[in-house]
């Protein structure tokens, strides 16, 4: 079992918790096919040239003759799009050895920690399917986020009996579900648009839309024309022609999508504001949003894209997976990405290092608010204050400055460096819990062993190192246990519930003590459901994708509330089977932490 090193950032820097009893998929899990090529051998591209029907190839063969289009279908092409209807269009199709292979899509190789290209290659198509089609995206762990976002960027080939393009269309939409639309988007530029499915160019469209790109899916809109009819898509192409220089055409297009009301008109308004940025037809768009009772991605990121701010009462109502597009849009301020990163931190959209990154740059700049120079100035007393108790007062603001767990959580993330140059003192044994959870937070479990020999058995710190520490020497007594419950405050004791389902799912107290402990403190760890048949059958054919995406069906939801013991233990012993079991640790870690 090969050990998982824990880095920060690692890879690309909440409904019900039980979604796939609903999906009833088939099939049982198999084991991993073999790598396509040995280990640092490059795949050999097999290009394949597919020849473009042509009217009179189609007559010759005894097929009806290509439609013309009508008068009113010219007027919406480009030029381009004419010119091919008359055949005047130049051959545009890349060289046989530009084309891509629909295999290995993704942008993770192995090599850089992504999973094994053939994991799934041999696995049932209907169960993969349903593993990622049933995950509503949002999930409690940031860990289990981080694990998940890999297993789906990674390079993989699809299961035998699907559409290479289906399959990442399908991992390409999760993401976005999830809040990854950078990674949504890599995924569907490593295809060629010549081999787009509709699925595909529909999670193409809503990963460019996620990242305010809106001229990202202008290739596919050039390739497939007029051959969808839906709103998002019409707009998309009036946005299209006046990059491509048609201005006149493009804002013609849009007037006519607002009178015959396609959208409402807020998003009319908004995309013809975003074209008019391009070309000569330039002209003045007032957007009002008197009578706009909701926010949506294509709103939100039409207006972040034209560098408008949307108004304040619409974004308190709104999703947190606008926190996650502001976090990582690169063109609106310091501060509101700041903002946003106390949402997407405790997520795992952003790395400790990268909210850190943004931490910086705000306290170099001179021209933020007083309260944003003193958060900044906060993080930095955090590393650089004279005394370790001034440290650590810093990093306590930070942590009490969020407003509920979620930002609580993000604010450890960002503090987790900090946390581990604290200094090892019994004089800060009371506080050790918090610097340990925000160490592990980011994945620093050498930094947090430190506090192994200081910390009291049955305290907050010791529970969070028996299990996120990388072995357990020492036999863990049912007393200790026992103590942590005793000082246990959460809801239904939960946290000494995840406690006891984390150490047996990473074999650290016997399964029989556990469910002895089960009985005691009231909860089941027993009870077999669809989904941990399959992620147990999974572990035992040694299946490490499937287990990764089985697990993700497992953590969905808004907060760990929604999470049970039964769930963690079954997630983190299959983890722990396959190889992944520093995942396991840090999931069962932050369990308890924000249990």
């Amino acid at each position: 079992m090969k050990r998982v090193q824990l880095l920060a950032g690692v890879a690309l820097a909440f409904t019900s918790v039980w979604a796939l009893a609903q999906v009833a998929p088939e099939g049982q899990p198999t084991a991993a096919a073999s790598p396509a090529s040995p280990a640092g051998t490059p795949a050999v591209s097999r290009p394949v040239v597919q020849q473009l029907p042509t009217a009179s190839s189609s007559a010759r063969n005894g097929a009806p003759a290509v439609r013309l289009p009508t008068l009113e279908e010219l007027e919406t092409l480009s030029p381009d799009e004419l010119a091919k209807v008359l055949g005047l269009a130049a051959n545009y199709d890349m060289p046989a050895a530009a084309r891509r292979e629909m295999k290995h899509v993704g942008v993770l190789a192995e090599s850089e920690g992504g999973l094994p290209v053939g994991i799934l290659a041999a696995q049932d198509a209907s169960l993969v399917r349903a593993a990622i089609e049933g995950n509503k995206g949002p999930l409690v762990s940031r860990w289990g986020h981080i694990m998940l976002r890999r297993a789906l960027a990674s390079r993989l080939d699809a299961p035998a009996n699907m559409d290479p393009a289906d399959f990442a269309a399908m991992r390409a939409a999760l993401l976005v579900r999830m809040g990854e639309g950078e990674a949504a988007r890599a995924i569907v530029q490593d295809i060629d648009t010549g081999n787009y499915t509709p699925a595909l160019t529909q999670a193409a469209l809503d990963a460019y839309i996620f990242t305010a790109d809106f001229t990202g899916i202008c290739p596919a809109v050039a390739i497939q024309g007029a051959g969808r009819k839906d709103p998002q898509w019409e707009l998309s192409r009036g946005i299209c022609k006046a990059f491509e220089g048609d201005g006149n055409a493009a804002m013609s297009q849009l007037d006519r999508a607002l009178s015959r009301g396609v959208m409402p008109r807020i998003d009319v308004l908004l995309a013809q504001k975003y074209a008019g940025a391009a070309g000569k037809a330039r002209r003045a768009v007032v957007i009002e949003w008197d009578n706009v009772s909701d926010m949506t991605p294509w709103r939100y990121g039409l207006t972040i894209a034209v560098g408008l701010e949307p108004p304040t009462a619409l974004m308190k109502e709104a999703s947190p997976s606008f926190a996650y597009m502001t976090a990582t849009a690169p063109m609106l301020g310091l501060t509101t990405r700041a903002a946003a990163a106390d949402r997407a931190a405790g997520a795992g959209i952003l790395s400790s290092a990268a909210m850190v990154d943004l931490y910086s740059q705000i306290y170099a700049d001179s021209d933020v608010g007083e309260e944003w120079a003193n958060r900044a100035g906060l993080l930095r007393s955090a590393y650089v204050a004279g005394t370790p108790a001034a440290r650590l007062a810093a990093m306590q603001q930070l942590w009490k400055g969020g407003s509920d767990a979620q930002e609580r959580y993000s604010r450890q993330v960002l503090t987790a460096y900090a946390a581990a140059r604290m200094p090892t003192d019994s004089e800060m044994l009371d506080n050790a819990g918090q610097l340990i959870a925000s160490m592990l937070a980011a994945g620093l479990d050498r930094n947090a062993m430190r506090w192994a020999s200081l910390a009291e058995p049955g305290s907050d710190a010791w529970a969070l190192l028996v299990v996120g520490s990388a072995s357990q020497p020492n036999p863990i007594s049912e007393s200790a246990i026992s103590d942590f419950h005793g000082n246990d405050s959460s809801e239904n004791n939960r946290k000494t519930a995840f406690l006891i389902a984390g150490l047996a799912g990473l074999d650290r107290i016997p399964v029989e003590t556990a469910r002895d402990l089960a009985s005691t403190y009231d909860f089941n760890l027993d009870r077999q459901t669809r989904w941990s048949q399959l992620i147990r059958k999974a572990a035992e054919v040694d299946n490490q994708g499937l287990v990764a995406l089985l697990a993700g069906v497992g953590m969905q939801g808004a907060s760990w509330e929604k999470m049970t013991p039964r769930h963690l233990y079954n997630i983190v012993a299959a983890l722990r089977q396959v190889g992944l079991e520093g995942e396991a640790r840090m999931i069962a870690a932050e369990a308890v932490a924000r249990g």
